[in-house]
């Protein structure tokens, strides 16, 4: 009778150390999810460059791009980038044209498949086989539509800026524009597309691993901004007199 009274009391004690466990144990998950919670909001408050709240591989859309962009793989990376520098070395220093270096590759290969299959005929050999080249029409007509949302996209903000609805936008393209006239009457169109490409692979990657320290820096100088455009707005915008339309649709 007495062990059987014992074996209640043990069981009861281990009963309530397993309701024990689970409560504290739902304490320390509901902590841990307000932690959680807390952090995030904390993040989300960090200033980020340009607004971003998104990583950097999704701000660079994502999947293969991206990682050549941010070098996910280094021999892909340095591939890109040493091809793009041959052919600036090509076209810009050394002077060849376009169509003279295809017609002068075009000859190259065609001779040496030439031989290489007369070669292998003389020796009683099978020929070698050259691969088929086949654009895919579903990849053409992805590029296609990805060309035309963009396309239509830009025509959508220039119609907005050409509106007169946004007086900031309307400064910052004409900055834009004025800066981008600059830099073309100093180079041309091909060491402007090099030194971008070059930027594409080097300013991202090092943004990504100096992130927070630039973003510090930026919202620093976002700020100084903003106070010498509200001193500009005061003293010279503010006085400039807004179109009857404007008024009307505002009513």
């Amino acid at each position: 009778m007495a062990e059987h009274e014992g074996q209640r009391e043990s069981a009861a004690e281990s009963l309530v150390d397993k309701i024990t466990e689970k409560i504290s144990g739902h304490d320390s998950s509901s902590s841990s999810d307000s932690d959680n919670e807390k952090f995030d909001a904390v993040k989300s408050k960090i200033f980020r460059l340009f607004g971003r709240e998104k990583p950097v591989h999704k701000v660079l859309g994502g999947g293969k791009p991206a990682d050549v962009f941010l070098w996910r793989n280094t021999k892909i990376s340095a591939g890109v980038l040493g091809g793009a520098t041959t052919v600036w070395v090509l076209f810009e220093l050394l002077g060849y044209h376009l169509i003279t270096l295809v017609c002068y590759l075009s000859i190259f290969s065609l001779a040496v498949l030439f031989l290489w299959s007369n070669t292998y005929n003389f020796l009683n050999k099978p020929p070698p086989k050259i691969p088929e080249v086949v654009l895919p029409e579903q990849c053409v007509r992805e590029v296609a539509s990805v060309l035309r949302i963009e396309i239509n996209r830009g025509f959508a903000v220039l119609r907005d800026i050409a509106s007169g609805r946004d007086l900031k936008k309307v400064l910052a393209v004409i900055a834009g524009l004025w800066v981008l006239s600059l830099i073309g009457s100093c180079i041309n169109i091909l060491s402007l597309l090099y030194i971008s490409f070059v930027l594409l692979h080097t300013v991202p990657v090092l943004y990504e691993k100096h992130e927070d320290q630039v973003d510090a820096y930026s919202e620093k100088a976002w700020i100084e901004i903003k106070k010498q455009y509200a001193v500009f707005d005061e003293k010279y915008l503010s006085k400039i007199p807004k179109g009857a339309l404007k008024g009307e649709k505002k009513d």
